[in-house]
């Protein structure tokens, strides 16, 4: 089992880019809390307020923000199902920022500290580090064993964010094909299990009762019980 198969199954299982607001007039902020927060369901006009609110501040910096796109592009890699930008997941972070404060010293220090490590190992900040160099630097912090470093405790909590904004998406649920509650076609008794018991359809029965073409109509019988249709 590959990384991308090892996280769907854990998300699975618990199932039962940079866009900023920055220098937009209201309208425009209108237009932006219609299209990144799509998920508005179930929200009272108190909560969607308070949502609009988060969403017209400003966090983290365009560069900040593109780090952590370059960063989640690293946890999760695009498929033929889309990518991180698709699934907005530099929006998501950015607004669980913004409404849970406790995250915004971590991760902010965490980033400053991707470049200076970059600067320091490839005289390059993060963004424009090779793949392979980026994940030199990610390697040593992946895997923490007992008491985590700052550094670790940033990693960690960006991959639980990264996973958590894709696979909560159209994107992500696609990726997973995950299905959900569909409903399906029932063409009757399987025919082993009615010889089993001595019975069989009629001839037409299953054309007459099983056509999926006219399954939402009503049916119509004759005065004498006969179905029309």
């Amino acid at each position: 089992m590959n990384r991308r198969d090892s996280i769907k199954t854990m998300v699975i299982s618990s199932l039962a880019s940079g866009l900023l607001l920055e220098g937009c007039i209201q309208g425009e902020k209108e237009v932006i809390y219609e299209n990144v927060w799509k998920y508005k369901y179930g929200r009272t006009p108190e909560e969607l307020q308070r949502d609009l609110e988060i969403l017209n501040q400003v966090f983290f910096s365009k560069e900040e923000l593109n780090t952590i796109r370059v960063l989640a592009h690293l946890i999760v890699p695009p498929t033929k199902e889309g990518n991180i930008d698709q699934a907005e997941v530099p929006e998501f972070i950015e607004f669980i920022v913004k409404d849970t404060p406790s995250y915004q010293k971590g991760l902010r220090d965490g980033v400053f500290w991707l470049d200076e490590k970059s600067m320091e190992n490839f005289e390059k900040k993060f963004v424009n580090c090779k793949v392979e160099d980026q994940k030199s630097i990610l390697d040593k912090v992946a895997f923490p064993k007992d008491k985590k470093s700052k550094e670790e405790t940033f990693f960690s909590n960006m991959k639980n964010l990264v996973i958590t904004g894709y696979f909560s998406s159209e994107v992500g649920i696609n990726d997973l094909g995950y299905k959900g509650n569909q409903p399906n076609f029932w063409d009757g008794v399987p025919d082993n299990i009615m010889k089993e018991h001595g019975f069989s359809y009629d001839k037409d029965w299953k054309y007459n009762f099983v056509d999926p073409m006219t399954r939402n109509d009503l049916a119509e019988w004759d005065e004498n019980g006969n179905l029309i249709t």
